[in-house]
Parts: C-alpha cells; sequence; structure tokens
C-alpha cells in the first residue's frame, strides 16, 4: 500500500511540473536560439485566460497577450528582452529579432498552446510569407479558425462532414511589430498580405 502511494505521489509531482521547454530565435535569421523554460504555474495561467474565451474572437484576443507574455518571459531568460518593434529600433543590438526569428518563435509558441490542447477555436498553420513590390519579403505565423460544428452534417456512416463552402477564416499573429512583451498583432490573413501592420485595425 505504501508503495502505491509512494508511486501516486512520484505521478502527481511530475505531472505538476510538466515544465515545457521552447527554443527562441534571434540575431536576425535564427542565427542565434536558446532554450526558454516556461514553468507549470505560468502556463496554468495562460491556459486559465484561452480557457475563459467563448468564441473564436475573444480566443484571439486572449492570444494576443498571451504570445506577448510568453515573450516576456522569454525575455527574463534571454537576449530578448531588448527587442523592439520592426527592424530599425534595435538593429545590431543582441537579442534583436527579425520577422524570421519572430514568425519561427511565434509559432513554437503556438503550436505549444494547440499541443497543450489551449487552442479551442484555431489551429497552427504553417508560417507565412508576404513579398511586395518583389523586394521586400515579410514573414508571420498564421493561425485558421476551427469550422463551426454547425457546418457539419452526418454522412450515414457516423462520420461527420463539413459541408461545402468558404475555407476557414486565416490570420496572422505578428509579434515581430511590438517591443517584447507587448502584444501580438493579430490580422486577417488576407489584410496583412495587403500590407497592413501595427496600424492596422486589429481583428483580434
Amino acid at each position: 500500500m505504501r508503495k502505491f502511494l509512494a508511486l501516486l505521489f512520484v505521478l502527481a509531482s511530475g505531472a505538476a511540473s510538466a515544465n515545457e521547454s521552447i527554443s527562441v530565435c534571434y540575431n536576425y535569421g535564427c542565427i542565434d536560439e536558446a532554450a526558454v523554460l516556461f514553468s507549470e504555474p505560468q502556463l496554468r495561467t495562460l491556459a486559465k485566460k484561452l480557457r475563459s474565451t467563448r468564441s473564436a474572437a475573444e480566443e484571439r484576443r486572449a492570444l494576443a497577450d498571451v504570445i506577448g507574455q510568453l515573450y516576456y518571459w522569454a525575455g527574463q531568460q534571454t537576449p530578448v528582452y531588448a527587442d523592439k518593434g520592426g527592424n530599425m529600433a534595435d538593429d545590431a543590438v543582441n537579442g534583436a529579432m527579425d520577422c524570421i526569428d519572430h514568425s519561427t518563435t511565434t509559432t513554437r509558441f503556438l503550436k505549444m498552446l494547440e499541443r497543450r490542447r489551449l487552442l479551442k477555436y484555431h489551429e497552427v498553420e504553417d508560417v507565412m510569407r508576404r513579398r511586395r513590390f518583389f523586394l521586400f519579403e515579410h514573414f508571420s505565423a498564421v493561425i485558421g479558425e476551427r469550422p463551426h460544428p454547425m457546418l457539419a452534417k452526418s454522412g450515414g456512416d457516423g462520420i461527420l462532414d463539413f459541408l461545402d463552402g468558404p475555407k476557414p477564416d486565416r490570420y496572422v499573429v505578428d509579434s515581430w511589430f511590438v517591443n517584447n512583451g507587448k502584444p501580438a498583432v493579430i490580422l486577417p490573413l488576407e489584410n496583412w498580405i495587403d500590407g497592413a501592420g501595427a496600424n492596422a485595425e486589429s481583428s483580434r
């Protein structure tokens, strides 16, 4: 009996200390990377915020804050605390991040949240690139709204088929526009592709 109780204690302790280690990119083009450790208490705080949402729009608003918080904690452990929005305010500073660093790191953050089943209304997609005037490239993390259950119908075999219609809305989660620790900019993908950025009306 004592051995059984001891085993339960060990298992409970392990669950209580399920920290997450994520590699953060910086110094442009992921030239440098550093592992950041997020504690279970920190992640529980974020989980509470995300689980309290009641719609996709609410989840995007919460997600903007959550991504900012993850970067703030990352800045307590790595040089990315020095990162400023854009590429000009922190040029040549150790810890500065370009859009490649941000899109890669933000996608890793999003996948961690998705892996922990904290995204109810969205799923993480591949990094997106936009190109303006054949010269300027910019990259961002992307999420897509999950199809609404009301759009599904039974195929008669117990399997739900989604009705034909427009693809779920997609959004960029672009942390490159803001200083370290600030909420990420979340915009409809099509607006971002057209050149929208931090000054555009957010669709979080």
